[in-house]
């Protein structure tokens, strides 16, 4: 029987282990010294509020559904319903094919071909590899097979998990200077505002204690490599996500939305691209002409201190 998250990739490195899924090039589970390091979830399991999931051909939400591009509208189909967005892109509920599959990566594959309110042809990889000393790698790559200009933003939903009962115990540390007002669908509300004062405000890294976070943040601090770090601490356990060049956003969540099970379990770190309604308002959005490839890195590293 297959199950609902369609085949199993799993690959290792050292004391890491992850699996990845033909649906959606799906992270469903990433696991050092035998420890679950995101929340993940089982394979005949659809990936619970968002997890570990790619989102593209946009992350986060579009307003209604509906943008122009080149004075053309489009409507996109409602998969946020109950508040009237459409939501994380196509290609997380379509089946991805396995181009390679070694013992440390796997290279997935799918296309997009003139989908309703997506009337744009891309071609697109997702791989993931693991290292004995660096984690996980996971680089996303989008080519314009069509024959026009394609509008294009990208994230991922990882939920990073650092072994405590809930977040509220864990120090969350974000490189993050400034946040997104959104309104109660989601959608920016405003201009990216200065974090200092704010709950948004982790850049030294603190406690989240009862801090509910759902929030867009940009304006990040990186590293010589141009590396921006989050990192998630419990014990002696530190699961930290860096987002490489071209992720200009991060979406960080406490999970208070979620089922009672997952509410305040993992804090879910989402590298993206563009801010939400991108595809609306051109924020940092990417414009794919024919022929033209972009490709965005992002990983996760654990260490015990």
């Amino acid at each position: 029987m297959i199950p609902l998250t369609g085949s199993q990739y799993p690959i290792g490195a050292g004391a890491y282990s992850a699996v990845v899924t033909e649906l959606g090039a799906g992270l469903r589970e990433l696991i050092y010294q035998g420890e679950h390091v995101i929340a993940g979830y089982q394979p005949d399991e659809l990936p619970p509020g968002a997890a570990g999931q790619l989102l593209a051909p946009w992350p986060n939400r579009i307003d209604g559904g509906r943008y122009s591009v080149a004075g053309v509208g489009h409507q996109l189909d409602l998969s946020e319903p109950a508040n009237g967005n459409a939501i994380h892109g196509l290609t997380r509920w379509m089946p991805w094919a396995a181009v390679r599959h070694s013992a440390e990566a796997v290279l997935l594959r799918t296309a997009v071909l003139g989908r309703a309110g997506y009337p744009f042809c891309l071609e697109m990889d997702a791989e993931y590899q693991l290292s004995e000393d660096h984690g996980l790698q996971v680089s996303i790559t989008a080519r314009n097979t069509g024959s026009r200009a394609a509008p294009y933003g990208t994230g991922s939903h990882p939920y990073l998990d650092a072994g405590a009962p809930t977040v509220d115990e864990c120090t969350l540390s974000l490189p993050a200077a400034r946040w997104l007002p959104a309104d109660e669908r989601g959608i920016p509300a405003g201009e990216a505002r200065d974090v200092t004062g704010t709950d948004a405000d982790f850049r030294t890294g603190r406690p989240i204690g009862g801090v509910v976070l759902d929030h867009a943040l940009t304006g990040l601090s990186r590293d010589g490599l141009g590396r921006a770090w989050a990192r998630l601490a419990s014990g002696d356990t530190e699961v930290a996500l860096w987002a490489g060049q071209g992720y200009h956003w991060l979406q960080v969540f406490t999970g208070d939305t979620l089922d009672a099970t997952r509410r305040r379990r993992a804090v879910a770190v989402e590298p993206m691209t563009c801010p939400p309604n991108a595809f609306a308002t051109g924020t940092d959005l990417i414009t794919l002409e024919p022929g033209d490839s972009v490709t965005h890195v992002w990983g996760i590293e654990v260490t015990r201190r």
